[in-house]
């Protein structure tokens, strides 16, 4: 018995360390193809050594970008794209919990009803209903605008829901001791039930953030001015804009930079992230 434990426990490991391989080896070599030059990629090897040229390369794609594929800065691409992760991710935070706060609180007529409505629209993404979006949208007048780029994104039914469920778990008791103190609505969400949310909310906040990072379709619908552009629309950009080939050094640093602010928030809130998505009791 202990030999097969032995043996299951090596072979676990085993097949742990391959599976952190495989997920690793790509950013690996993105990062290393980053410090190359992009003659080297033509020779047809990928080098798995650092090279010299990752000052120049993170530099040229930072300050310059490609031009000839028409994509501006990868600082300004970079921002945009932070900009909009932060509005949806803000957007999204203060919407659901208002709405979750309102149908478990409020006794209101169709009540109910109204929470059906939101929940069946997780059977709408963007995706499939992207032409009336964009219509509405292009009647506003707010293409080529941060307005527009993250505003048709904000509605979220699965944060209204988790946190509608949430707050059903609240103890009765606090809202009657919150009343017989004189506190109204709004301090019994902002004094108690906020705080106590905090771990729900840093878990979505991530999940949340890194949606609207890595939106591609949407901003690429309704975007045409470069100044407006975002990270991953850059990537694609340089890889199929232009005459010549893709410029593999500059698109990898891009790469790479691209996937810092997600990992840096993870890793920021990672303690709050896990404990929200285990924790069932407060």
């Amino acid at each position: 018995m202990v030999e097969n434990n032995r043996w299951g426990n090596i072979l676990a490991h085993t097949l742990l360390i391959l599976g952190v391989a495989l997920v690793v080896f790509p950013i690996y070599v993105a990062i290393i193809a980053s410090t190359h030059t992009g003659g080297t990629f033509m020779r047809g090897t990928i080098p798995l050594l650092p090279g010299t040229e990752a000052i120049n390369n993170y530099r040229t794609a930072l300050l310059q970008g490609r031009s000839s594929a028409g994509t501006p800065p990868i600082s300004l691409m970079l921002w945009n794209s932070f900009v909009m992760a932060m509005a949806i991710t803000i957007g999204k935070l203060a919407i659901s919990l208002l709405s979750a706060f309102a149908i478990v609180y409020f006794r209101f007529p169709f009540r109910i009803f109204f929470f059906w409505v939101i929940f069946v629209t997780l059977m709408l993404p963007v995706e499939v209903r992207i032409v009336p979006t964009f219509q509405v949208v292009a009647d506003l007048g707010m293409l080529n605008s941060f307005a527009g780029l993250s505003i048709p994104l904000i509605a979220s039914a699965t944060a209204t829901f988790l946190f509608r469920q949430f707050f059903m778990t609240v103890p009765e008791e606090m809202l009657e001791a919150a009343r017989v103190d004189g506190a109204g609505p709004f301090k019994f969400f902002k004094d108690i039930l906020m705080p106590l949310s905090i771990t729900n909310i840093a878990a979505l906040f991530v999940i949340m953030f890194i949606y609207g990072w890595n939106q591609y379709l949407w901003p690429l619908l309704i975007t045409t001015d470069p100044k407006y552009y975002t990270i991953v629309m850059g990537i694609q950009r340089m890889l199929t804009g232009g005459d010549s080939e893709p410029l593999w050094h500059l698109v990898m640093a891009t790469v790479v930079m691209a996937a810092l602010p997600p990992i840096l928030v993870i890793l920021f809130m990672q303690r709050l992230f896990v404990k929200g998505l285990t924790e069932t009791e407060k």
